[in-house]
């Protein structure tokens, strides 16, 4: 039975989440949405910066969703929460077992040297470790090995990264079932719960102590498999078993392309606070989706720790030379055309509440504006050796006259 939160117009859908997301808002969802339906009045409601995709999971099935963002992973799961459906086509036991005939063809027999003891010492843990990187120098026969080689013994063992390999090519050979972002959506879910990082992909952790060592050993030791299929099963019984009627649209680009888009509706804001980049902390999922073997970070000649995408967004909402004039050029396209705002910001954030309303009553000259403030924990992912931070989140809400 599904469970919902019933507000004056929208109803809260209690829908799966699928990744650990650094500033997540599913924890005051009914918040934002008290402001959302403060100034919707119909048409779509556009998720400019859409990142996990909260929104649409909330209410992508009551009204047409404009979900944009331009890191391709949060178009996957907007499309899961909005436009996914079973047509009871897929089975996952059947996919796994496609996926275990692969691993066993390409990788049983390649790892075998490079598996984890249950018990060792320190040293030795971290020899074994070091052998997992060198996959990153090794040249493979099979077209699917980009984790193995990028990956392996970061956030994940080889033989973890050999499972999203295989995984990730069986889904590929799904692509034309209705389903296929579900799929890539639940393997999100499995290397997000099985990575030994904090929850993100800026740096994986190194075993500097027995204790340290110990606790990476746990997630070692889980099964990729397992959590894929955990996932996957409660997905596929939570789908639709008709394709959705609203008239939702799912973009991958930049924010200023999209709000040309928009005629009218309500703009749900939620642009990046701090000065770190979202392409920083999500590069392994970005590179899951794209699977396009992006060339790996160099600096002073040496691989980057994080082995980050060469190529990666740098948002000018993270920039502080930037930002000032990012929100003014937003709020300028919202106002010509004709659509409400609501936007939702950290009193932490790269400019002030102070600034933030000069810049709007200078540009919404015939609107109404309002805001309103809540207590809030800002789920920074270990970002600065803290999970949780208390901040105060505030509403920017704007309506034309």
């Amino acid at each position: 039975m599904e469970k919902t939160i019933v507000l004056n117009k929208f109803e809260i859908q209690d829908s799966l989440h699928f990744i650990k997301y650094m500033g997540s808002k599913s924890k005051i969802i009914p918040f934002l949405l008290e402001g959302i339906q403060e100034v919707y009045s119909g048409g779509v409601v556009c998720d400019l910066f859409s990142g996990s995709c909260t929104l649409s999971g909330a209410i992508g099935n009551q009204v047409p969703i404009m979900s944009n963002d331009i890191q391709a992973y949060s178009s996957v799961l907007a499309k899961t929460y909005l436009t996914d459906w079973n047509d009871n086509t897929i089975s996952t036991s059947e996919l796994i077992s496609q996926a275990e005939e692969f691993y066993k063809q390409h990788y049983e027999d390649l790892l075998s040297e490079y598996v984890y003891p249950e018990s060792c010492d320190l040293k030795t843990y971290n020899k074994i470790e070091k052998r997992n990187r060198s996959f990153i120098n090794k040249t493979f026969s099979n077209e699917w090995h980009l984790f193995t080689k990028n990956y392996s013994g970061t956030w994940w063992s080889a033989e973890q990264c050999a499972w999203i390999d295989s995984l990730r090519k069986v889904i590929e050979d799904y692509k034309s079932n209705p389903a296929y972002n579900t799929m890539l959506s639940s393997l999100m879910f499995a290397m997000a719960y099985c990575s030994q990082g904090t929850g993100h992909y800026a740096q994986y952790r190194d075993a500097k102590t027995e204790s340290s060592m110990k606790d990476i050993q746990i997630y070692r030791r889980k099964s990729i498999v397992v959590y894929f299929k955990k996932k996957m099963d409660a997905a596929i019984e939570q789908l639709p078993k008709i394709p959705c009627a609203l008239d939702h649209q799912i973009l991958s680009g930049d924010y200023k392309d999209c709000l040309r888009k928009m005629n009218g509706g309500t703009v749900y804001a939620d642009p990046p606070y701090c000065f770190v980049h979202y392409s920083r902390f999500y590069h392994a999922i970005e590179t899951l989706v794209l699977y396009d073997y992006p060339e790996i970070q160099y600096k002073n000649g040496e691989m980057v720790k994080g082995r980050y995408r060469e190529e990666r967004h740098q948002s000018p909402f993270s920039i502080r030379s930037q930002v000032s004039s990012a929100f003014k050029e937003m709020f300028e396209i919202i106002a010509e055309n004709g659509s409400s705002l609501v936007l939702s910001y950290s009193d932490t954030g790269m400019i002030t509440e102070i600034e933030l309303m000069e810049i709007a009553n200078d540009v919404f000259k015939n609107h109404i504006i309002s805001i309103r403030n809540i207590d809030h924990q800002h789920m920074t992912m270990g970002r600065l050796n803290d999970r949780n931070r208390n901040v105060k989140e505030l509403l920017l809400i704007v309506k034309p006259i």
